[in-house]
């Protein structure tokens, strides 16, 4: 009979290295979330800090490589660039960084807008100013600029975006 694996604490401590070189094995994590993670496992700051650096040297974190498949996540899940780049913010990249990664995913923010009302509202037209003020908050909630929401909501939804 296979015995489970103790996980109480009572084997060998694992090191900061160790610990966020297996996080790093499941996901990407930015140098902020990692740092935020170890030190909620008790690690030592000076060794967390210390681990952060070696495994930037490895090139196993990469706030660069973790930006781009935030992007690239979000962008697939229709959110526009003010939410992608609140989120960047949020883990710790530098704003030049954000907008070169935001300028690199070449996303046709007007496009994907017009998708996501396709989406959730479908091919009618807009009923009326309440409703117009709907989809346009439901675009802005959802991160695009206010200039791509006019565009957008004072268009025909079911016009040809392809």
């Amino acid at each position: 009979m296979k015995r489970k694996r103790d996980t109480r604490g009572d084997g060998p401590e694992r090191s900061a290295y160790d610990r966020a070189l297996g996080m790093l094995a499941r996901r990407e994590y930015s140098q902020r979330e990692l740092r935020a993670r170890l030190e909620h496992a008790g690690c030592d700051g000076d060794e967390s800090t210390d681990a952060l650096k070696r495994l930037h040297d490895q090139h196993y974190q990469d706030d660069h490589r973790f930006g781009e498949m935030i992007v690239r996540a979000r962008v697939g899940q229709g959110y526009g660039p003010d939410r992608i780049r609140a989120e960047l913010r949020s883990h710790g990249l530098a704003d030049a960084a954000i907008r070169a990664l935001l300028d690199a995913a070449d996303a046709d923010w007007l496009a994907l807008a017009r998708a996501q009302l396709r989406k959730k509202y479908g091919t009618r037209p807009v009923a009326g100013h309440a409703e117009r003020g709907k989809r346009a908050a439901f675009l802005l909630r959802r991160g695009f600029a206010a200039a791509t929401v006019r565009i957008v909501t004072h268009s025909e939804v079911g016009d040809s975006c392809d």
